[in-house]
């Protein structure tokens, strides 16, 4: 063992010794109950000691079935401190996608929430030897880790994990196809928003899944010394109701979610004056509607572009929000410090400033590889450089523009259809709230250009208006073949559009 390793303190540790140094303050804030900093200190390291006594191991996987509960937040500093891996399942996942993804990352303990406790003992007759231990009220499904750490001491515990120790092991959304679990290491954890303390405290809301985005964000406020609002789960009114309440600072959410919150009645009688930054990212946004929000808002928003395999690529400050400037809001921001993005054609060449191709990045905090997937690890991760299946360009100021996914651009006769752009056409109309663009395989599996529309409340654009819009705008190539209307786009657990199951729909349909 080097001297590095035997002195490596874990980002956990980090925290811990934060909410040390506090240990009155208010840490966690769930319905009516609040947790002070060290009574979360000391669930940790009581539910370390008894991750320990049930077996756990460094390089262990721990594998988490929960909601975004104090208790969640415990058992990942606890699972992490004693050097495990930990994945995070989304909840609405099938129970086979589940079963197979415990199996993949040979899960040794499985930590459900009460919520979940039928699908965890189901779970378990599956995929033995994974343990199952509930976080409160066991009962049958496994043994209570809350009564268990209860029963342990909750002195400080010395962390057991290497720099180059798995950390997380991440799970795509499965939108584009079967999900891959993403491994990064202790090593590569950083705190983002390295301005997030300035202008007062930091109290952050969680109203997404701990196992997304809004988990690092929790991570980054306990580790800054501020506090962390949990929601179970996103409704708009009750984010409202509770950025006004707890006087909200931070908040992370996916464009949907974003637009959702603005349409809800309670919009304009809500005081957001609390808010200093509202950091969106995830997906694909409308510049329509991102200038409508810095309107209702003010100058608070702030774009995040990155991936799981890449970490932080690019980041549209509040200030280049500027709603006279909507060429800036089609962009993902600048080139964030220490990353390197270089665009690609097919043949690998790099492309000057303004022309189409892959983005590949390098920086210290892209992924260590897929989990036991070393022939895709070396697809992605090639000259150094990770390819991130993202279509874009860089101009001559370094921003950077995201057009599509290769995986969502359509082939059609004549080029690309890049699905971005058309959303961003479509969801201009003043009578279109939302827009979902895909590539759907007619009966000769050419595809076609299919878009499902959400119309404003009073809405009464209809198909041909709008495929004409298009066609004048982006010419005949991107007019789509057809347009369904519905009420709502149906999302992911981490709040993404849904185009696999959208495709399937528009294929049923074809069926018919």
């Amino acid at each position: 063992m080097d001297d590095t390793t035997e002195h490596f303190r874990s980002h956990v540790e980090e925290i811990l010794d934060a909410l040390g140094k506090e240990p009155d303050r208010e840490a966690l804030v769930h319905g009516s109950r609040r947790v002070s900093a060290g009574e979360l200190r000391g669930l940790v390291y009581g539910m370390a000691r008894a991750l320990r006594s049930q077996g756990l191991r460094r390089g262990h996987t721990v594998t988490l079935l929960s909601g975004n509960l104090p208790e969640t937040i415990a058992a990942r500093y606890a699972a992490g401190l004693l050097g495990c891996a930990v994945n995070h399942l989304y909840a609405g996942l099938s129970a086979d996608v589940h079963a197979d993804i415990l199996r993949d990352v040979e899960t040794r303990a499985l930590i459900v929430d009460p919520a979940h406790r039928e699908r965890a003992a189901d779970l378990a007759r599956r995929v033995p030897p994974a343990r199952v231990l509930v976080l409160g009220a066991g009962g049958e499904a496994g043994p209570d880790l809350v009564e268990l750490a209860a029963e342990e001491s909750t002195e400080v515990l010395p962390g057991s994990a290497h720099p180059q120790d798995i950390c997380t092991i991440r799970h795509t959304g499965g939108t584009t196809g079967h999900p891959k679990a993403i491994c990064t290491t202790f090593e590569q954890w950083v705190s983002v928003g390295s301005d997030w303390s300035e202008g007062g405290q930091v109290r952050a809301l969680v109203c997404t899944t701990l196992a997304h985005a809004a988990g690092l964000m929790a991570d980054t406020t306990l580790h800054r010394g501020g506090t962390v609002v949990l929601q179970d789960e996103f409704e708009p009114g009750a984010v409202l109701a509770a950025i006004e309440r707890e006087r909200i600072s931070h908040v992370f959410l996916l464009p949907p979610l974003l637009y959702q919150l603005m349409d809800h009645p309670d919009v304009d009688r809500t005081d957001t004056s609390s808010l200093r930054m509202l950091t969106y990212g995830g997906c694909a946004s409308s510049p329509t509607r991102l200038a409508a929000a810095v309107r209702r808002f003010g100058p608070v928003l702030n774009q995040f572009y990155g991936q799981n395999e890449a970490g932080g690529i690019s980041m549209l400050s509040p200030e280049d929000h500027d709603p006279r400037r909507p060429e800036l809001l089609r962009t993902a921001g600048k080139i964030m410090e220490g990353v390197e993005v270089a665009v690609r054609d097919a043949d690998g060449r790099h492309l000057p400033p303004g022309e189409h191709g892959e983005l590949c990045v390098r920086s210290p905090h892209v992924m260590k590889g897929y989990w036991k997937q070393p022939e895709l690890t070396a697809e992605v991760l090639r000259d150094g450089w990770l390819h991130t299946g993202d279509i874009g360009f860089v101009d001559a100021d370094g921003y950077v523009t995201i057009v599509d996914r290769l995986k969502d651009m359509i082939v059609v006769v004549g080029g690309h259809v890049y699905t971005v752009e058309l959303e961003d056409v479509l969801n201009s109309h003043p009578q279109v709230l939302q827009s979902a663009v895909l590539g759907v395989p007619d009966a000769n599996l050419m595809e076609r250009v299919h878009a499902v529309v959400v119309r404003t409340p009073d809405g009464g654009v209809g198909e041909k208006e709008l495929r004409a819009m298009v066609r004048e705008r982006k010419g005949a190539m991107y007019e789509p073949a057809s347009i369904t209307f519905i009420d709502a786009l149906p999302l992911t657990d981490a709040g993404k559009p849904d185009k696999k199951l959208l495709r399937g729909r528009a294929l049923d349909r074809q069926g018919k």
